[in-house]
């Protein structure tokens, strides 16, 4: 061979050896599909079926802020993913183990994602497109399986950074081929994978990220496959599965969105939000127009509002709606009857806007680290507009507000819904506003007998009841419907 043809061969074999080498971020991928069965077999399966029971945990709804002690027992769960159509359905039957809202009786899930549309169907069968964010999020949710992860990853089209090893774990991240991000972890040693983790946006937490851990593997269709699922938002658990069967392959059925789902137009922006007002007593307003109500004070100089329930947008509008009504004295004080998400969404938007946060004593920790939490992937208004935090608390002897024209004490409220709650009592006015624990002319009230005993013991003389969730209502039928005995819990 010539010195020019010997060059020639060896230009060529240390080319050939350059693109033979994996780069770091593609040998994690590698060695997760290697450990798990093989590169050729991972791109082979295009459908899986998961199936198990388990438990759904509660978070943001506990009995406190840095609870986690109410569960759902899950039974009948299957899963079942489409891993070439971007499908994915899941069907549960859960069972609360405390006490719930409409009683201890199971209650079945149906949830689905076809491409752009998310999709739920409720008990009755009628199908509903889920907001938009919240498909992207279920869309997320297809990835939180080493299969489907791994398979993704190895796809040409997926974009693969940032390699890395934290701990005992080796992680690279991942955008799949339909834009979908998240990080792949596995283990230093095994090369299976131990996590996948994405990141979202919550109301109130702002940045999270929504990690799912694998444990336990087992073969199965000639892969190795996690035998336990455990879903994370942040440090908060979120679901556990215990895997009993994992079908590789097969029928996966029908999983195109149900046709009511499909043809139902995107929600891509917040809905529209009406604020309607009513007048209770001189100087009381009720905002209503949702399904979460809020209260507006006036004082001699000064209006509090109580309730900033939900999201930035209802808050927002609830905030603009006081402001109208009485457009000479300044909005300053904000009460939260509970630390609940769906209770809470709105006080980062409250405390943009300047209000003091009054709250129940046991809830100033968790809205301090609220208020300092950030929100990137979808800013807020306290985000675009930071404010410092000013919170008041209310103890177990209560606190009272008046200044000789307006007088409100709100008093703590304890039992099987929350344990750092608060009421609102007007003993002028004879009126008591609450949140939660007696929704007027519910068939089921399984706090209202405990709410009852609480009023008891303060002595209130009360005409009406102001709900945060249903209409007022005279004093005389909240006395009736609380005594009926509430279904008997597990």
């Amino acid at each position: 061979m010539t010195s020019k043809g010997l060059f020639a061969w060896l230009a060529v074999a240390v080319f050939t050896a350059s693109c033979a080498r994996a780069t770091p971020e593609q040998q994690v991928v590698n060695d997760a599909a290697g450990a798990m069965g093989g590169a050729d077999a991972v791109r082979a399966a295009t459908r899986m079926a998961i199936e198990g029971e388990g438990t759904q945990y509660n978070p943001g709804q506990d009995l406190t802020p840095s609870a986690s002690g109410q569960t759902f027992t899950v039974t009948g769960y299957r899963r079942v993913i489409d891993l070439e159509a971007g499908r994915a359905r899941t069907e549960l039957t859960r069972q609360p183990a405390f006490t719930f809202f409409q009683g201890p009786q199971p209650q079945k899930q149906v949830q689905g994602i076809d491409g752009a549309v998310g999709y739920n169907v409720a008990a009755n069968g009628n199908a509903a497109r889920i907001p938009d964010a919240a498909a992207a999020d279920r869309r997320a949710e297809r990835y939180h399986h080493p299969l489907a992860a791994v398979r993704a990853a190895l796809d040409p089209m997926a974009r693969l950074t940032n390699p890395r090893t934290e701990g005992g774990e080796s992680l690279v991240d991942v955008t799949a081929a339909d834009g979908t991000a998240f990080t792949l972890a596995i283990d230093a040693m095994t090369k299976l994978p131990t996590r996948v983790i994405t990141r979202t946006d919550n109301t109130n937490l702002g940045d999270v990220a929504m990690a799912t851990t694998f444990d336990g593997y087992q073969a199965s269709g000639g892969l190795q496959v996690p035998a336990r699922l455990t879903t994370r938002m942040d440090d908060l658990t979120v679901a556990e599965i215990r895997v009993s069967s994992t079908t590789i392959g097969g029928d996966a059925g029908d999983l195109a969105a149900p046709q009511a789902a499909a043809s139902a137009p995107a929600m891509s922006g917040a809905p529209p939000v009406t604020v309607a007002e009513e007048r209770l007593a001189p100087g009381i307003w009720y905002l209503a127009g949702g399904s979460h109500h809020s209260v507006l004070v006036e004082f001699s100089d000064h209006l509090m509002l109580i309730e900033a329930p939900q999201n930035d947008a209802r808050a927002l509008a609830v905030i603009a709606k006081a402001r109208e009504l009485v457009p000479g004295k300044p909005l300053t004080q904000l009460v939260n009857s509970h630390h609940h998400f769906d209770h809470s969404g709105g006080v980062r938007a409250a405390i943009a806007e300047g209000l003091t946060v009054i709250t129940h004593e046991g809830n100033a920790a968790f809205f301090e680290e609220i208020a300092k939490r950030p929100h990137t992937i979808n800013p807020d208004a306290l985000a675009k507009s930071p404010k410092p935090l000013t919170v008041e608390t209310v103890g177990a002897e209560g606190r009272e507000y008046t200044d000789g024209t307006m007088t409100v004490n709100f008093y703590p409220v304890t039992g099987p819904h929350s344990e750092t709650m608060l009421m609102a009592y007007f003993p002028r006015q004879r009126l008591l506003v609450e949140a939660d624990v007696y929704n007027p002319g519910n068939p089921v009230q399984m706090f209202a007998g405990a709410f009852l005993e609480t009023v008891k013991a303060r002595n209130l003389r009360i005409d009406r009841i102001v709900p945060l969730h249903a209409k007022v209502a005279p004093y005389a039928q909240f006395v009736k419907e609380a005594s009926v005995p509430p279904p008997a819990t597990n």
